[in-house]
């Protein structure tokens, strides 16, 4: 065991790094999620695969690793919106529980999985909570028209730790993406994701396309999956293998919105009771992202 001959693939520097078989991938990322390795190991791979960066075939073998090691939610068949929320909001009020209580509202059932990785932003785990909505203690059984926050390390502790890892040296690693990809069901989800730089586009359609999933893709907020309710994003739908642009971008400046509130916690609380009271409109953007996920996550399809 060891994954020190991996790190001599990927650990020679931009230029001389190789990449690694989705086999091998796997294997990699398995020890590292089950803590066969030493620290130094798995601070060696973290700075290697940073400088380096993932290929999609590389991403594909860590999501099969983590695959092998979820706690997976049981959905009995059904389709299961899944909002991974791991970035929070800094500038701009965190909505993606208004998006995952919208969704719910129509009936879906909704899985937002996350965690605190920043001190400095504002966690929509955090939002919820003032929303009179929890974190589950426990996996279980989700059903329609019901919001489920599911803590990371519930779902898989391995992977807690290594997203942890950015605690102690400051730099993202491949578990900040993998948790953007991975369907954390154990059956069909439609896969809410963002990018927050044009170029990660590409590398997660094709990491998308590879394991099969079925996803909605758009430039999110300051990093979640929701639409900036000030200008709307493109939104590609991926399904089967193929990429279907089914929203074109807002052009133009961003625009201001009237009353949007403050982005600390209680502000935004209490604007998203407003919003789903009536009190205040849903933003068009956000709107428009609902009846994509609605559309998609309801149409007919045979994989997973």
């Amino acid at each position: 065991m060891g994954i020190g001959n991996y790190i001599k693939v990927i650990g020679r520097g931009k230029d001389g790094a190789r990449a690694l078989t989705r086999d091998q991938a796997a294997d990699l990322f398995g020890q590292v999620l089950d803590c066969a390795v030493t620290d130094l190991e798995i601070g060696a791979f973290c700075l290697a695969m940073r400088i380096k960066g993932e290929t999609p075939q590389e991403m594909a073998g860590f999501l099969d690793a983590t695959a092998a090691r979820l706690q997976p939610i049981a959905s009995q068949g059904r389709t299961v919106v899944v909002l991974p929320s791991y970035n929070g909001a800094r500038k701009l009020p965190v909505l993606t529980p208004l998006l995952g209580l919208l969704l719910a509202r129509e009936g879906l059932p909704v899985l937002l999985h996350g965690t605190d990785t920043e001190d400095a932003r504002v966690s929509a785990q955090n939002v919820l909570l003032a929303l009179g909505v929890p974190a589950q203690e426990a996996i279980k059984l989700i059903l329609p028209g019901e919001l489920q926050w599911v803590p990371t390390a519930l779902l898989c502790p391995g992977l807690q730790r290594l997203l942890d890892v950015r605690r102690v040296v400051g730099l993202r690693n491949p578990a900040h993406s993998l948790v953007k990809l991975m369907n954390p069901c154990d059956g069909p989800a439609l896969i809410v994701s963002s990018y927050t730089h044009p170029e990660y586009a590409a590398s997660m359609t094709a990491t998308f396309q590879l394991m099969q999933a079925h996803a909605l893709l758009l430039r999110g907020t300051e990093g979640e999956p929701v639409a900036d309710p000030r200008r709307t994003p493109a939104m590609d739908a991926i399904a089967g293998g193929q990429v279907t642009r089914v929203q074109e971008a807002q052009g133009g400046t961003l625009a201001s919105i009237p009353g949007l509130p403050a982005p600390d916690v209680a502000s935004t609380a209490r604007w998203i009771q407003a919003v789903l009271s009536g009190e205040q409109p849903v933003p068009v953007p956000i709107a428009l992202q609902v009846a994509h996920i609605v559309r998609l996550a309801k149409a007919p399809r045979t994989t997973t």
